[in-house]
């Protein structure tokens, strides 16, 4: 990667803007100003072209021409104020009076992240309006937040997954200036923020980048389309604008961490996997509190959070499905698709994926029709990062369904102290601790050409899904998306504000949780699990009766009056309790 950083986009200095922007097929760049000159682009090295004008400052419209193509937006916008097609605007980051000095970050250990799309999370639907709950996240127990993508995308609502311009902070939610702030009252706030982003595919509205250079491959596929160009001819110029936006975010927005959305389909065969490259750019450019490098990867891939010194790719944590398929298989009975790889799920293995982090080690996969995952032992239970619902866990069902459509009240109750409780890295979505009613569903605002075949898309996508006969919502609908909006009225009536309650007692026990973890499953339906001091029992359908260790203190049951309308308590002897239905008892020991 060249020494130079930022090295992609338009940069404001002194009373000057440098501009670069990598293509390396132009045989001429020229540089458009609105209501400017047009300059020409020099060519610098790797098929980088620059220019330096005091004709540009702070607020600048601009586009680039490629020889007679064009005039087109900077792939590396910082801004796109008239939307992914329009003219890009010159931002200076240094405006921006940082107020955080003091914050020092959140370790791996203490994370209890919670994902939401900053579009659906307020009726506002913007970054200031996140900032305006941030007392309340805290408040909850929540150490992290972690954004669905931000960066600029077709039109006014999307999940973020069709990325457009990489750099540029979604016009929809407000400018720049507004990104900032919430990441710097989050820090005053004491919680971390975790950014989505996404390097392996391109968008399939307003995503210019393949214009300016060989961005994509017709080696590989991936689901959303021909993947990106790690490998191949140009690769080189290609990884490096990724590793520049990498470090854009983390160095100039101070976020604290990135989740890299579906690392299992970044097609890489070279010497030095784009992930590793990637943290190592990271370890040697990004200074301050601690960043976190999390992989969203269904392979249970030990590699991906091996020491690069050990032949893998030094990143922080991986998203683990594996308990969340575990528990909505025994739970909900779900059937379909990777679920297969499930069916009989029990107790002892749900122990095990708590003991060792995942469940499927190398085993074959009928969903996959072969092997998947690998061993376990060689990664900390704190990077793996798990769930009961996620957005793709529920905006991926059908009409957007949460996990409390598909299962008991007693039985969510249970669920939600087991995901508290783990020794593994917690998330939650958007509205699970109150148990939103709101649905989460797939929403676009594609342009009149793309849009049909979106909806189209998404009826095919449905068409054969076993048990399934209702209408699939539109995509393109905005009445899809208003739907997906949290009402937050609801956490302050029954019985949200019982759920609420539950996972405020749940998250402030966390800290209390010991290192050391026995877990053990003394039926097909029942859990033990011990982090001295703190011990659960935890009851996922029917009836049960589970032996306790002799003296330990209840300290909650999730069938108290305050967490549920109709309570069914357990009943308690010295050494056991009885369940009336699906349940979780917390006890202490000192």
């Amino acid at each position: 990667m060249s020494s130079s950083f930022p090295l992609h986009g338009a940069h404001p200095h002194d009373d000057a803007v440098t501009f670069r922007v990598w293509a390396p097929a132009a045989d001429a760049v020229a540089l458009e100003i609105e209501g400017g000159p047009s300059l020409a682009l020099s060519e610098t090295e790797g098929g980088l072209f620059e220019c330096t004008t005091d004709a540009a400052g702070p607020g600048t419209r601009y586009r680039f021409r490629l020889g007679d193509d064009g005039p087109f937006p900077d792939p590396a916008a910082r801004f796109q104020p008239e939307g992914v097609h329009g003219p890009s605007e010159v931002i200076a980051p240094s405006a921006y009076a940082w107020e955080d000095d003091d914050w020092d970050g959140v370790a791996r250990e203490d994370l209890v992240i919670y994902e939401l799309h900053v579009g659906a999370f307020t009726e506002a639907g913007t970054f200031d309006a996140v900032r305006e709950q941030l007392a309340y996240l805290r408040d909850l127990g929540v150490t992290a937040i972690e954004l669905m993508p931000v960066h600029d995308f077709p039109g006014a609502r999307n999940w973020g997954y069709d990325p457009a311009a990489w750099f540029a902070p979604a016009r929809a939610y407000g400018r720049p200036e507004a990104l900032r702030r919430l990441v710097d009252a989050a820090h005053q706030t004491g919680l971390a923020v975790i950014l989505d982003v996404i390097y392996n595919h391109l968008g399939p509205d307003g995503a210019y980048a393949n214009a300016f250079g060989p961005f994509l491959t017709n080696t590989s596929e991936t689901p959303w389309g021909p993947a990106v160009n790690l490998d191949g001819e140009g690769s080189a110029g290609v990884r490096r604008f990724f590793l520049d936006n990498a470090l854009h975010w983390l160095r100039e927005y101070h976020v604290d961490g990135l989740r890299l959305d579906a690392t299992h389909a970044l097609r890489d065969a070279s010497e030095t996997h784009f992930l590793a490259e990637l943290s190592a750019a990271v370890e040697a450019r990004v200074g301050g509190p601690e960043r976190h490098l999390i992989a969203e990867d269904r392979r249970n891939l030990n590699r991906l959070v091996q020491p690069r010194a050990d032949d893998g790719y030094g990143l922080d944590a991986v998203w683990s499905d594996d308990l969340h398929h575990q528990l909505r298989v025994l739970t909900a009975g779900d059937t379909e698709g990777y679920y297969r790889d499930y069916q009989g799920t029990t107790a002892a293995d749900i122990a095990t994926t708590l003991r060792d982090g995942w469940f499927y080690r190398g085993e074959h996969s009928e969903h996959f029709d072969g092997p998947r995952g690998t061993d376990p032992d060689p990664v900390d239970r704190t990077q793996c990062v798990v769930f009961i619902q996620n957005h793709d866990q529920v905006g991926n069902r059908p009409t957007g369904t949460r996990l409390t459509d598909d299962v008991a009240p007693a039985t969510y109750r249970a669920l939600s102290v087991l995901l508290c409780v783990v020794p593994e890295v917690p998330l939650l979505f958007m509205g699970q601790e109150w148990a939103a009613s709101t649905p989460f569903q797939f929403f676009t605002d594609h342009d009149e050409a793309l849009g049909p075949s979106v909806t189209e898309g998404r009826k095919d996508e449905f068409a054969d899904f076993s048990g399934f006969e209702g209408a699939v919502p539109d995509p393109q609908a905005p009445a899809t998306f208003a739907r997906s909006v949290l009402d937050w009225e609801e956490p302050t009536r029954p019985p949200h504000d019982g759920v609420l309650a539950l996972y405020h007692d749940l998250l402030a026990l966390r800290p209390r949780l010991g290192d050391e973890l026995t877990v053990e499953a003394p039926s097909d339906t029942t859990l033990r699990l011990a982090r001295p001091p703190i011990h659960v029992a935890v009851n996922l359908e029917g009836t049960a009766d589970l032996d306790l260790a002799s003296g330990p203190s209840v300290l909650l049951h999730t069938e108290q009056g305050g967490y549920t309308l109709a309570p069914r308590p357990p009943a308690f002897t010295k050494e056991a309790v009885s369940f009336a239905r699906a349940g979780a008892v917390v006890l202490g020991t000192g």
